[in-house]
């Protein structure tokens, strides 16, 4: 990800990685093996490594809150027009400047 928002002369300390799993989060902060972790396949350790060297900070994101999900669940009667929104500019957050930036 640093690669490439570098060759569009973006530079960033630690890329926010946004998720709504808080075992994942604590997982990849505090990796202590006990019987819940000790059968992660190894390629899942990745994020860990990352988080590790200091590349990416893992953010809690509520899962009503994860925009990603419009792409990839069907949308309730309640939640249609987040993506309208979205669009509009009306939905504000802490990383509404960095979406500008790559729009």
């Amino acid at each position: 990800m640093k690669a490439t928002l570098s060759d569009f002369a973006l530079r960033f300390g630690k890329i926010p990685l946004l998720g709504d799993s808080t075992f994942a989060i604590s997982v990849a902060k505090n990796p202590v093996l006990h019987s819940r972790t000790k059968h992660i396949d190894v390629r899942f350790h990745f994020l860990r490594d990352h988080y590790e060297k200091g590349d990416i900070d893992l953010v809690h994101v509520a899962s009503e809150n994860q925009l990603a999900d419009i792409f990839t669940k069907p949308l309730e009667l309640q939640v249609e027009g987040v993506d309208n929104a979205l669009i509009k500019g009306e939905i504000e957050s802490q990383w509404t400047g960095l979406i500008a930036l790559l729009v």
